[in-house]
Order: C-alpha cells, then sequence, then structure tokens
C-alpha cells in the first residue's frame, strides 16, 4: 500500500546548518549510520480506518516539506508529489515494528526520509510507527509532526502554516544568517585557542570484539541527586550533568560538544527538520565540584549559543588550528541531554538517596562497528548512557566512569 502525497512548493536550496551538520556526522558514521534512524509510536483513536490513518499521513507530508525532501548532489530538494510505502501489521507489537524500521539505513537520495507502518486490530488501526531519517527531523522536529498527526487524525488541520527548510536555508545564506554566523564562529575560535586537542589521545586497548559499545546506567538516585544539586546551586540539571561529565573526562581543560536543540528563533519553533548541532563547551575542571558549578552556567549559556553555527565556518577554524598545532584538534566528546523538559531543581535527603542507590542497574545495549565520536553520553528517560570507542575507553573504563558519575553526584548532593 502506498500515500499518495501532492504538497505545496518544490525546488532546491542548499543544506540548512542543521541538515549540514548531521549529514557530515552521517558521512563518518557509514555503512553503520542506521545508528541515527529513530522512531515514535503514535496511538490512533478509536474507530480510525487505514484509509483515514493513510489520508492522515498524506496531509503531514504535504504540510511538511521535510518530509518530501531528498538529497541531491550535496543540496536538498523538495518534491511536489511522490508515494510513501505503507506497511501494514494485523496484531503487531509497535515496538519491534519500529525496531526493524530502525535497523536498516536510509538510501539519503532516493528514500523518503519517512518510514511509516500501520497496526491494524480488524478493520481499525491501533498505532501508527514512524521512522525519521535523522537529515529530515530531530527529536523536537518529530514532535512537531506527531502533534500535527494527532490533529490530522482527528479530521483537523494544524491551524497555522508550516515553516519550511527551504526558507531556512535562504536565510542562513543571507545577510542576516552570515552575520549570526560570524559571531557563533568567534566562539569557536576563541575556545579552540585553549582547548586540549583532543579528549582521548591514546589507544589503549584492542576493540572489545565491535569497537563501539554502549552502556547504560538507570540510575534513580542519580537522577534524585542531579536535582538536589541543582536546587542548591540554583542551575538547570542539564548544566549539572554537563559539568559533571566534563570533570569526570579526565583532563584539567576539558572539551564538551554539548548537543544543542537551536529552536529559540520564532520560524524554527514549529519547523519539522534537523536544526540541533553541537555546540563547544570548554572549562578548567581541576577544581571541587562545586566551585566548578559557579562557572559552568555561563560557559554553558556561551556554548548553547555557539551551537547555532555555518559549519563550514567552524571546519575552518578546526583546520587553521590543526595547521597551527600540527596535529588534528577535535575533542570527540559529546553530551547529549534527550529529555524534552528539564525535572527542575528538587532537594532531597541522605535516606532517600541511600534507598534509591539500590535500584542502580548497569547493561550494554548496543554494539557496532563505527561511530563519529570516541565518547558520547546520552540523557534520556531510560538512564544516563556512554557510548565509547573501546580502543580508547575499554568497557571496564566505560562501567567505571557511569559508576563515577553516579557516585560523585550523589555526594554531591547530601545535606
Amino acid at each position: 500500500m502506498n500515500v499518495e502525497f501532492a504538497g505545496p512548493g518544490s525546488g532546491t536550496a542548499p543544506l540548512t546548518w542543521g541538515q549540514r551538520a548531521i549529514w557530515e556526522t552521517i558521512e563518518r558514521t557509514a555503512p553503520d549510520d542506521h545508528y541515527f534512524n529513530f522512531g515514535r509510536i503514535v496511538r490512533v483513536p478509536s474507530g480510525v480506518s487505514v484509509e483515514e490513518a493513510a489520508d492522515a499521513l498524506a496531509r503531514l507530508i504535504e504540510r511538511h516539506g521535510s518530509l518530501r525532501t531528498l538529497l541531491d548532489d550535496g543540496a536538498q530538494r523538495l518534491h511536489e508529489k511522490g508515494r510513501l510505502p505503507l506497511l501494514v501489521h494485523e496484531g503487531a507489537d509497535p515496538e519491534a515494528v519500529m525496531a526493524g524500521l530502525e535497523a536498516t539505513r536510509f538510501d539519503y537520495e532516493h528514500e523518503w526520509p519517512l518510514r511509516v507502518a500501520l497496526i491494524t486490530e480488524g478493520d481499525a488501526v491501533t498505532h501508527l510507527v514512524l521512522v525519521f531519517c535523522h537529515l529530515a527531523a530531530d527529536g523536537l522536529g518529530a514532535e512537531v509532526a506527531v502533534r500535527d498527526l494527532r490533529v490530522l487524525l482527528l479530521g483537523r488541520a494544524p491551524r497555522t502554516p508550516a515553516p519550511q527548510p527551504l526558507d531556512l536555508a535562504r536565510w542562513q545564506s543571507g545577510p542576516d544568517g552570515r552575520r549570526a554566523a560570524a559571531k557563533a564562529a568567534g566562539h569557536w575560535a576563541a575556545e579552540h585557542a585553549r582547548m586540549p586537542s583532543t579528549m582521548f589521545p591514546v589507544r589503549v586497548a584492542e576493540p572489545a570484539g565491535p569497537p563501539i559499545w554502549r552502556a547504560l546506567l538507570h540510575s534513580p538516585a542519580l537522577n534524585l541527586a542531579v536535582r538536589a544539586v541543582a536546587a542548591g546551586h540554583a542551575v538547570s540539571t542539564s548544566t549539572v550533568l554537563l559539568s559533571a561529565v566534563a570533570k569526570l573526562a579526565g583532563r584539567a581543560t576539558t572539551a564538551v560538544l554539548p548537543i544543542v536543540a537551536n529552536r529559540f528563533r520564532r520560524d524554527t519553533i514549529g519547523l519539522v527538520s534537523t536544526l540541533s548541532q553541537e555546540g563547544l563547551f570548554t572549562v578548567d575542571v581541576d577544581r571541587p565540584f562545586e566551585e566548578l558549578l559557579r562557572s559552568a552556567a555561563p560557559a554553558a549559556l556561551q556554548a548553547y549559543r555557539s551551537a547555532y553555527h555555518d559549519p563550514a565556518d567552524r571546519a575552518a577554524v578546526v583546520a587553521a588550528e590543526s595547521e597551527r598545532r600540527g596535529e588534528p584538534v577535535h575533542p570527540n566528546c559529546c553530551f547529549n541531554d534527550m529529555r524534552f523538559t528539564d525535572p527542575g531543581p528538587e532537594p532531597c535527603t541522605g535516606a532517600e538517596l541511600d534507598r534509591a542507590l539500590e535500584e542502580s542497574t548497569l547493561t550494554w545495549p548496543m554494539s557496532q562497528d563505527k561511530l563519529n565520536c570516541r565518547f558520547c553520553v546520552h540523557v534520556g528517560p531510560e538512564g544516563v548512557s556512554l557510548t565509547a570507542d573501546t580502543r580508547y575507553l575499554p568497557k571496564p573504563a566505560m562501567e567505571r566512569y557511569l559508576l563515577d558519575l553516579e557516585s560523585m553526584l550523589v555526594e554531591a548532593a547530601r545535606p
């Protein structure tokens, strides 16, 4: 079955800054770039038929140009019309269906950047499974698409027109965009002059099977501690986590690349596209954690602002600094807070921390051959994970890092 769509507009434009950033990352990770595919499961209102669900999907693709855009010789080409394959599964497990759709890399030049399956019971659709290509959407962009899809499934239309990636690409290429890019480039240049060449410079071991592994720490105690430290120091929980990750990364001056949403402009709030980019957070960590937090907040704010940058400007900064030092310069150290909301500051007691520590678990949910980074901490609803190259950080060191992160934050949170 296919979804037929015919949306307004067509044309070609350069990739936006966010699209170019993720495309460079995809190229460095291929052929394991299915790593960047991600999905959403949408519960469908009762009584929606397959035909009605297909119509809602068509309206969604017509509304958001990124969902009918393909890569074309390094640019993005918006297509007016097309057909999207639609899989139908009777009584299947939505999570299993989503995992299957995520497991294969996208064909960026020929495959629409959205995969969809319907889960049915009899004549009714119970769930829609969406899997996004990261060139078309980031996490918050996918949430915009899901929100609009829910409205369309009710037979209504979203109230306002959707902003389009082609318009953003043209703004970024214009004079206002170039001024914003120049300001961000200044931050990248200044921080590159003082940061270490890389955070993990030495290959210390043979790979543990596939070189790339992920360790996941599920820790209610860490969650309590982060909120308590945030309350005690008047900072966000994300700043607490970013500072703690930097503190334990093993260098006196630490450089971390936090992934930033970049949805602060009015014309990007409702945009289905990839806007997330790396900022640059550089901080001197050779001091007590409580003292570090006092300077981390303004440094984090500068890092978040620097994330809205032209990747070409960043590449020029990196090339110049690498030439000056006579060696490649790249932190190879990332931080991605994937939570959609900050739970906020909240004090806790020592007894609460002790009870919560008994519930901590550590698992190894993923391994693969290639990744664009040597060290990346993700924060999500399931816990805090570390994905690393075991040639530079072996599995025992990965486990120790996460447990040390938990221990440091718990001790910092004790009254």
